[in-house]
């Protein structure tokens, strides 16, 4: 992760390598996730091997589903071949009673083949070589090194388009509060010249009605119509998006929150607006906000 870059938690890379007489293919694969999973498939018989990948692959993923494949195809020469013979004799002697009991049940049997022998269990022991398996692990944790690179290197390829379009919805969702703060600016004298009227005619009909109590319920209501404190806030988000952009890193958590804030204020004025033109841009904020929510649950 390099700061001032976002990471897409989507990513992709293969590589191929050989050396300590084996061949093998790292592949590496992230999708979109709360927090961070790490799925190794790697062979069995290379002793710290796992440990090895769950260190190198959390050291730069922070977030993400990832899997990690190693296939290995490992060369083994005539002389790593062993017979196991107290193994060899056992299995002769057991096969013989075997067949003495089948015979005498009334079963056929016919003899079995060096080649069946040799693949019973415990017959035949291979040795791949204790200097080659010391060679292999770093010869393997040096191409799960470069693999990682590439993969990095497509997630922040990603990752930089996300922040182009991210960046692009927040300027939207800033001209819209500019432009809801003018619409709630023009409304006031509208309201105020509504609530004067409906102040006369309510007193003018009110008989005992105290006037001081009305004028205080008609404050309420202009006090429950105001939305200032909702495009503070929105402006204040607007800020704090801007700022996770410019400094990268691995903000999808933050981003998530963010976008929770967003749309509570856009839908707090939206039900405050009471007015046609702030209606509808309450509404073109919600939908710039769950477009830009879609894009942020890719961030890392």
């Amino acid at each position: 992760m390099v700061k001032g870059t976002l990471n897409s938690m989507t990513g992709f890379a293969a590589r191929r390598g050989e050396g300590a007489g084996a061949g093998w293919t790292w592949d590496i694969r992230s999708v979109n996730g709360k927090g961070f999973d790490l799925r190794p498939r790697l062979p069995d018989g290379i002793e710290g091997l796992e440990a090895a990948v769950r260190a190198a692959v959390s050291a730069r993923v922070a977030r993400g589903n990832v899997s990690v494949t190693l296939r290995l195809a490992q060369e083994v020469s005539a002389d790593s071949y062993r017979v196991n013979e107290p193994a060899l004799h056992a299995a002769l002697f057991a096969l013989g009673r075997a067949e003495a009991a089948a015979r005498a049940a009334g079963f056929e049997t016919r003899p079995m083949s060096p080649a069946e022998i040799l693949g019973l269990k415990g017959v035949l022991d291979t040795n791949g070589g204790a200097d080659d398996q010391s060679a292999l692990l770093p010869a393997l944790l040096a191409d799960l090194g470069l693999a990682l690179d590439d993969f990095i290197a497509m997630r922040a390829e990603e990752g930089a388009a996300l922040a182009s379009v991210i960046s692009g919805q927040t300027e939207r969702i800033a001209a819209l509060v500019a432009e809801a703060a003018q619409a709630a600016e023009a409304r006031r004298a509208q309201m105020e010249a509504t609530l004067s009227d409906n102040l006369a005619r309510v007193l003018s009909g009110a008989g005992e009605a105290d006037p001081n109590r009305v004028a205080q319920e008609l404050a309420l209501l202009v006090v429950k119509a105001d939305v200032t404190e909702e495009l503070d806030r929105l402006s204040a988000h607007v800020a704090a998006a801007r700022k996770l952009l410019a400094g990268g890193g691995a903000v999808g958590k933050r981003f998530d929150f963010l976008m929770q804030e967003f749309m509570r204020e856009a839908n707090t004025l939206c039900s405050k607006s009471g007015n046609v033109e702030l209606t509808r841009i309450g509404l073109d904020l919600k939908t710039v906000i769950d477009q830009m929510r879609e894009q942020v649950q890719n961030v890392e």
